[in-house]
């Protein structure tokens, strides 16, 4: 008897209805917290307001990086007074000198913090970020990486310009630089996907993450969380754990602006890449729940999206299949459209289609480092 009734299922029925509902869920991520960076309007201000604020760089073993990035904080247009603090970590490179002749230009404006000791029981950038924000002599503290450039004189304006009453984090869009070649696209692509969610959850009153490339918050509020205390034994999640921790409805503001964009050098090899986002990626295991099941639910109903698409376009209705398909894919041109054009990324809107696509084969590449041992090196 069960047998017969097993096969009396029309299994191709189930198999679509699975699409459909997997494909409603994903516009319902699309309207509801995508469509939010998309359509996002900075609100007018009667009067610009300029904080005090400290820049903190850390650098371990990146003299050229140094060289080539730092100057384009130090020139920043900014109308109040500002520092960056420049945190060498036991670098055995030339940061030190280059260090030394920048500190002959910008007497005034930079400061260094020489560290000659590892720290221990505190693993990746932790210990030098905190040391860096120890030494900021004010409240407002803008963070970025040494292999980033601002894309404007007008970064630290634009992003301290959102500390808001009651405000205490600021996320930012760290970018990579456009270059030729395939594998750009496909890192300034992951890039832009991830940007959009994390914006759009702070924006919906869920933040979860920031990006070290270009995230600010307070002192304060760093102090008020002990740190890092509760995070010191993972290698990672400097930027994203603590904003996840300290990050709530109220207190984190989003900045979407072309000249409140960090730049950054990307990986040049499919190999460099990879264990990039392997060491990014082993972080999200630590995610508030609501945090983990909002987004592992956007993933299992974005990894599933294609294939149950082609068993329903094959095996049931073609023109059920395509019309479902046809109105996640309207759905997502529009969305992507706007919100490419709002990040700077719009020359990615026509490779979209294929770019997509490319994310069920990246789930399955990254798929174990939701297991994977941290690694222990932050550089």
């Amino acid at each position: 008897m069960d047998l017969t009734f097993l096969q009396s299922i029309n299994w191709w029925q189930i198999i679509f209805y699975a699409f459909a509902a997997v494909s409603l869920v994903q516009l319902i991520y699309y309207w509801w917290f995508f469509s939010r960076v998309a359509f996002f309007k900075t609100k007018k201000r009667i009067r610009n307001q300029q904080h005090p604020v400290s820049v903190i760089v850390c650098a371990r073993d990146e003299d050229e990086n140094l060289a080539r990035h730092l100057p384009g904080l130090l020139v920043q247009e900014y109308p109040s007074t500002y520092e960056v603090i420049a945190v060498n970590d036991n670098s055995v490179d030339d940061s030190k000198y280059i260090l030394q002749e920048l500190k002959k230009t910008f007497k005034e404006k930079l400061h260094i913090v020489e560290l000659t000791q590892e720290a221990k029981l505190i693993n990746g950038k932790k210990y030098p970020l905190s040391i860096g924000i120890k030494e900021a002599n004010h409240e407002v503290m803008l963070l970025t990486d040494a292999d980033c450039v601002p894309a404007s004189e007008h970064w630290i304006q634009k992003m301290q310009d959102a500390y808001n009453d009651g405000i205490e984090i600021v996320l930012g869009y760290g970018a990579y630089h456009k270059c030729p070649g395939l594998l750009n696209k496909l890192i300034r692509f992951e890039t832009f996907h991830s940007a959009i969610q994390y914006l759009s959850f702070a924006m919906a009153g869920l933040p979860y993450m920031g990006v070290g490339r270009n995230l600010s918050y307070k002192k304060g509020l760093f102090f008020k969380q002990k740190g890092f205390s509760s995070i010191n034994h993972i290698p990672g999640g400097d930027d994203d754990l603590f904003v996840n921790k300290a990050g709530n409805r109220k207190n984190v503001a989003v900045v979407i602006d072309k000249d409140a964009r960090t730049l950054s050098v990307p990986k040049k090899t499919w190999r460099s890449w990879v264990k990039q986002k392997y060491r990014h990626y082993t972080t999200a295991k630590y995610y508030k729940p609501i945090h983990k099941l909002l987004l592992g639910l956007y993933t299992f109903t974005q990894f599933f999206f294609y294939p149950l698409f082609i068993a329903s376009l094959l095996f049931y209705s073609w023109k059920l299949a395509l019309i479902v398909f046809g109105i996640r894919f309207i759905t997502q041109a529009f969305i992507y459209f706007f919100a490419m054009k709002k990040l700077n990324e719009k020359d990615l809107w026509p490779l979209f289609p294929f770019l997509d696509i490319w994310m069920f084969f990246y789930y399955i590449i990254f798929a174990r480092s939701l297991w994977q041992k941290p690694q222990r090196s932050w550089n």
